[in-house]
C-alpha cells in the first residue's frame, strides 16, 4: 500500500523520491494525500514495536495522513489503541484506518471541525466511549496560506489561521485534561517557521511560535501533576498540506534548501513523537525536537 525507500541496512537511500517534485496544485487544505505524486512515506516497515505504548490510547488530531498518519501507525505498532481526527479526507482516514488494522491495531476515525471547543469536546467524549480512556493527546493538525506581503493578508486569513492553529490546541487540551493522570502525555506540532520565521508564512509562523510557547507553558502548569507537553518542529516535510499551499512551480523544489537537499518523509518524525508519548522521555517536558533535515537551531 505505501511506496518505501530501499534500505540498506539501517541507512535510508533516498534515490527514489524525486527532485524535484513534479508541478502539482490541490485546490482545497489541508488536502488529499491519495492524490500526490509521489506518495508521502508514511511507514518505515522496518520498525518494530517494543510495547512502547502498550494498552494506551492515543489521540492525534490531522492522524489520517502527513506527519498525523505515520505517528499513527508508529503508536499502533507500539501497542496503543488510536482515535484520529480529521476535516473532510475520508478516504485518506479510511487508509490510515486500514493499515493499523492490518497491524493489529484499533483505530477511531473521527470527523471533526476543531475550530469549536464544542467539537473537540465532542472528539475526546467519543475516544473515551470507544477505548474507555486517554493517555497521549497529539495536536497536529493545521494549515497556512503564504502571501507575498503582510499587506494581503485578509481579516479572514488571519483569523481562519489561528482559529485552526493555535486555538484548537486550547480546546483539545482543556477537553482531554481531566481525562488524563500522572505520566499522560500531551505533543504539539510546531514548525522550524517558529524559530527561523518565513517571509511569505507570517502569520502561519506566528502562530507556530504561539505552539511553542503553549508548549513550555502547559508544561509548566501541568508538571505537578505528572503529565509531560512537549513539541515536535517539523522542517519541509511532504505532506498534503504542500501541493494544497504552494503552486505548483514551488512544490517543484520543495526541500532542496536544507543542508540534506531533500523534503523529509512523514516517517521520519514519527519516532520522535514515539519518544515524546512513551516513558522514554520520562524526564523531558517543555522541550522541543527539531527534525529538519540539518537546520540549526539555536534559540
Amino acid at each position: 500500500m505505501y511506496p518505501i525507500y530501499p534500505y540498506v541496512g539501517k541507512e535510508t537511500i533516498c534515490k527514489e523520491q524525486p527532485i524535484p517534485f513534479p508541478a502539482q496544485h490541490q485546490p482545497r487544505q489541508p488536502g488529499i494525500e491519495s492524490e500526490m505524486i509521489p506518495r508521502p512515506i508514511a511507514e518505515n516497515p522496518y520498525y518494530t514495536g517494543s510495547g512502547k505504548l502498550l494498552d494506551r490510547v492515543a489521540l492525534i488530531t490531522g492522524g489520517d495522513s502527513g506527519i498525523g498518519r505515520a505517528t499513527a501507525i508508529s503508536f499502533a505498532k507500539e501497542g496503543a489503541a488510536v482515535a484520529i481526527v480529521f476535516l473532510y479526507e475520508w478516504s485518506d482516514a479510511e487508509e490510515t484506518r486500514a493499515r493499523i488494522e492490518q497491524l493489529g491495531g484499533r483505530c477511531l476515525l473521527i470527523q471533526a471541525d476543531l475550530r469549536s471547543k464544542a467539537a473537540s469536546c465532542e472528539v475526546v467524549a467519543r475516544t473515551l466511549s470507544a477505548f474507555g480512556r486517554l493517555d497521549i493527546l497529539v495536536n497536529n493538525h493545521g494549515v497556512q496560506f503564504p502571501q507575498q506581503s503582510i499587506l494581503d493578508i485578509s481579516e479572514e486569513q488571519l483569523y481562519d489561521t489561528y482559529r485552526t492553529n493555535i486555538f484548537p490546541f486550547f480546546f483539545m487540551t482543556q477537553a482531554a485534561l481531566p481525562h488524563l493522570c500522572c505520566g499522560s502525555s500531551i505533543i504539539n506540532t510546531a514548525s522550524i517557521t517558529a524559530y527561523r520565521g518565513q517571509k511569505d508564512l507570517i502569520d502561519y509562523s506566528s502562530t507556530k511560535g504561539a505552539v511553542v510557547s503553549f508548549t513550555r507553558s502547559l508544561a509548566l502548569s501541568l508538571v505537578d501533576e505528572g503529565i509531560r507537553v512537549n513539541a515536535v518542529a517539523p522542517g519541509p516535510i511532504w505532506t498534503p498540506l504542500i501541493p494544497s499551499s504552494f503552486s505548483a512551480e514551488e512544490v517543484r523544489t520543495f526541500g532542496t534548501e536544507v543542508p540534506m537537499k531533500r523534503a523529509g518523509q512523514p516517517f521520519e518524525l514519527a519516532p520522535a513523537y514515539v519518544y515524546l508519548a512513551s516513558d522514554d522521555s520520562s524526564y523531558v517536558t517543555g522541550q522541543t525536537i527539531h527534525v529538519n533535515g540539518g537546520g540549526m537551531i539555536t534559540s
